[in-house]
């Protein structure tokens, strides 16, 4: 048997539905952030640079371009004979066959491969947040404590509070109570959805809890051994740390990656941000191009405007284009003379000749006012936007467009256009 002190189990098959049409083909956690980066791209780095080589990914949902992105291992240094990263989807068997039907269901089903390992201790994480963190620093304060369970910890606002599982502490850190998403908060300590088990306790609360419908962390395990007087301690991290699972947190975590003084700075020598790069020619900046405050990944040919935007690999932007306050992800294209304001274009999408997006008036999305927000125009991958149509804000397309999908040659702010065969 192998003896590894802590391992790692990431959480990276959810669908992402509050990010719209960017996850119709992929899972959240492979959907590009910063240019050249996939959001699991982060808590890997994270494990790698805390000295957690042994890493088990659990996916689900559309996992063909996370399992490719993720591969052996190898831009992590996590291609280890003993440990290293393990691709865990959902299997058959002899006795039953199951998806993974919640956070702590999905950990269970995976009881033989943590066994393998033997570990001292578990640290599960999600594969959809945007931060640096020492898991080394947590462990350590988890021994201090004598702690069974951990839990990462940070203050929120007040307001977004019952967004989130919210503990309430002793001076001492421990947890006196736990309240998931609750309507009235009483406390703004929101749990990160990191969380450090002692395996022992792991082990037998997931075997208890085996037959809970749609086992969860914050809604059984935790309250489950918080009941039976475990010990459980709440680590309160005061770093950067974003939840992108809405467009609007996306959006705004990419721009904050180009303040003066960026807020989440991913220029720092002594943690690194590490991520599978594609062997690709060097960017190009044309003669008469025009740019400030942007980040650009390799590859990209740039003849137009760019300002304050996010442009990843392979991008080409037109003599005459126009993009400001943007998202243009890999090898996607704008033409000539087209005009992007405040959009999310999606991987190898197509915005053709005189375009504009994101003009007009801010009315709310008629499908999907929730999602569909923040006065943003949302383009899906592969999607074909034609010459000259001009698309209003809140707005989201799928699917190669053609002229007459747009009356008058607009689409109205607060509409979606979704091609026939393609889904919402």
């Amino acid at each position: 048997m192998i003896k590894k002190e802590m391992i790692a189990m990431l959480l990276a098959g959810g669908q992402g539905s509050r990010l719209g049409v960017l996850t119709s083909n992929i899972a959240k956690p492979a959907v590009t952030f910063g240019g050249k980066y996939r959001i699991i791209d982060f808590p890997l780095s994270n494990c790698i640079n805390s000295g957690v080589d042994t890493v088990g990914v659990l996916t689900q949902y559309q996992p063909l371009r996370l399992n490719t992105h993720i591969g052996i291992g190898i831009s992590w240094d996590l291609d280890r004979n003993i440990g290293g990263v393990s691709i865990l989807p959902p299997y058959e068997r002899s006795t039953c066959s199951e998806w993974y039907t919640g956070t702590a269901n999905a950990i269970y089903q995976n009881m033989e491969y943590m066994e393998y390992y033997n570990p001292d201790y578990v640290l599960i994480l999600g594969g959809d947040h945007i931060y640096k963190m020492d898991y080394e620093a947590m462990l350590d304060f988890h021994k201090q404590k004598n702690a069974d369970i951990t839990l990462a910890t940070i203050p929120v606002p007040w307001e977004e509070a019952s967004r989130f599982g919210v503990a309430i502490t002793d001076e001492d850190r421990r947890i006196k109570e736990f309240e998931e998403k609750p309507k009235e908060p009483r406390s703004n300590l929101a749990s990160m959805g990191i969380y450090i088990f002692t395996w022992s306790v792991l082990r037998e609360a997931l075997i208890t809890l085996s037959e809970q419908k749609g086992c969860d962390f914050g809604k059984h395990v935790i309250p489950y051994c918080h009941k039976r007087g475990d010990r459980v301690y709440a680590y309160e991290y005061n770093g950067y740390w974003k939840d992108v699972g809405t467009l609007g947190a996306y959006w705004e975590a990419n721009m904050e990656l180009i303040d003066l003084v960026p807020v989440f700075n991913l220029y720092e020598e002594f943690w690194k941000i590490y991520t599978k790069s594609d062997i690709i020619r060097p960017q190009f900046i044309g003669e008469e191009a025009v740019i400030d405050k942007v980040i650009i990944g390799e590859g990209a040919e740039v003849y137009g405007e760019v300002h304050n935007s996010v442009i990843g690999s392979g991008v080409y932007i037109g003599q005459g284009a126009v993009v400001r306050d943007s998202i243009i992800m890999k090898s996607a294209v704008i033409e000539d003379g087209a005009k992007v304001y405040k959009g999310i274009v999606a991987e190898s999408a197509v915005i053709g000749k005189g375009a504009e997006l994101g003009e007009g008036e801010e009315i709310p999305n008629e499908k999907e006012p929730s999602i569909y927000s923040f006065g943003l125009v949302t383009i899906a991958e592969g999607t074909v936007i034609p010459p000259g149509v001009r698309i209003g804000k809140n707005t989201a397309i799928r699917g190669v467009t053609l002229p007459s999908d747009y009356p008058d040659g607009y689409l109205l702010s607060g509409e979606t256009l979704i091609k026939a065969g393609e889904r919402l």
